[in-house]
C-alpha cells in the first residue's frame, strides 16, 4: 500500500511539473522573397501564459545540414533548451536556415534568400504573434557552426535589430570548408548561394564574419564567441578573436575543452544565455 502511494505522489508530482514547463510551437513562416513557406519553433517560457508582459527574444539558428528543430531533437538532453526560456524567461525561436544558406541572400538564386527572410519576415512573424519586446533591446541571436557565422553576420549587417550576439563553434571563415570536404562536394552545397561561382575563394571571403570587424566594432553590440578546442573551426575562431582583440573590439572569447558536436552545444549554450541575462537585464527588460 506505502509502495502504491509513493508511486501515486511521484506520478501526481511529475504531471504537476509538466504542467508548469515551457510550451513549443510550430509556426508556419511565410516568405515573400522567396515564395515559400518555413517552419519555425518556438518555445514560450511557462511564465507566458500567466501573464501580460512583454518578452525579450533569442534567435536560437541551427547549423549546415540542419533544420529549425535540431536545438530540440539533437541535444544530448531534450530540454535543454525548454528550460532555459524557463530559467531566463525569454522566448527562444528557432527559425529554418536551409541545410547551406549561411543565413544569405544569395546573389543567383531567388529561392534562397534567408538575410532577407530572418531579418524582415521571420522577426516581423514573430513579433505580431507573441508578447515580444519589439525593439533591439530587447532581441539577441546566437548559433552553432553555420548558425554562428549567421548570427555574426546578421547582427554586423543589421544593428538596428539585436543588442547582442553570439556564436557557438561558428564558420566565420566560410573558405575553411574548401579545404576540410572534398571541393565537389561543398561547391555542389553551395550552388544554390553562389552558383557558378562556388569555386571562387573570394566570394566565400568576401561573405565571412572574419572581414567584417570594422563593422562589428562601429555597431558596438555586446559579443560572445566560443569554440571547443578539438574543433576543426577552432583557429579561424582564434585568428577572428586576434583580430577583435587587436582593433579593441569588446567580447567574450571562451575556448573550452570539445569538438564540433551537440554535446559540446549543450553545455556552451547555458553559457551564452547567462551572457545575454545580463546584457538583457542592463537594457531594463528581462522579467527574472
Amino acid at each position: 500500500m506505502k509502495k502504491l502511494l509513493v508511486v501515486c505522489i511521484a506520478f501526481l508530482f511529475g504531471n504537476t511539473i509538466l504542467s508548469f514547463a515551457s510550451t513549443v510551437d510550430t509556426l508556419q513562416i511565410p516568405s515573400v522573397a522567396m515564395n515559400k513557406t518555413y517552419k519555425a519553433a518556438i518555445v514560450l517560457p511557462n511564465s507566458y501564459a500567466k501573464g501580460k508582459t512583454a518578452y525579450p527574444v533569442l534567435y536560437l539558428l541551427h547549423g549546415a545540414y540542419g533544420h529549425f528543430s535540431d536545438w530540440l531533437s539533437n541535444t544530448p538532453n531534450k530540454n535543454t533548451v525548454k528550460n532555459l526560456a524557463d530559467q531566463y524567461n525569454i522566448i527562444i525561436v528557432m527559425p529554418e536556415g536551409e541545410t547551406f544558406s549561411f543565413y544569405l541572400d544569395s546573389p543567383v538564386n531567388k529561392g534562397s534568400q534567408f538575410e532577407t527572410y530572418i531579418t524582415s519576415e521571420v522577426i516581423q512573424k514573430i513579433d505580431k504573434t507573441y508578447r515580444t519586446i519589439n525593439d533591439k533591446k530587447g532581441r539577441v541571436i546566437a548559433g552553432l557552426s553555420m548558425g554562428g557565422h549567421g548570427a555574426l553576420s546578421l547582427s554586423a549587417k543589421h544593428p538596428e535589430l539585436f543588442c547582442a550576439a553570439g556564436s557557438m563553434s561558428g564558420a566565420v571563415d566560410m573558405g575553411t570548408m574548401l579545404g576540410r570536404e572534398p571541393n565537389d562536394q561543398v561547391i555542389k552545397l553551395m550552388q544554390p548561394v553562389f552558383g557558378d561561382q562556388s569555386t571562387n575563394p573570394d566570394l566565400y571571403a568576401q561573405n565571412a564574419v572574419m572581414g567584417m570587424v570594422d563593422k562589428i566594432k562601429a555597431n558596438k553590440l555586446a559579443l560572445i564567441i566560443d569554440c571547443g578546442v578539438d574543433d576543426f573551426l577552432i583557429e579561424p575562431n582564434r585568428e577572428l578573436h586576434r583580430r577583435l582583440v587587436y582593433s579593441k573590439v569588446p567580447h567574450d572569447y571562451t575556448e573550452r575543452p570539445g569538438a564540433h558536436t551537440w554535446e559540446y552545444w549543450e553545455n556552451a549554450l547555458p553559457y551564452q544565455l547567462l551572457f545575454f541575462s545580463k546584457v538583457l537585464k542592463s537594457n531594463g527588460v528581462l522579467n527574472n
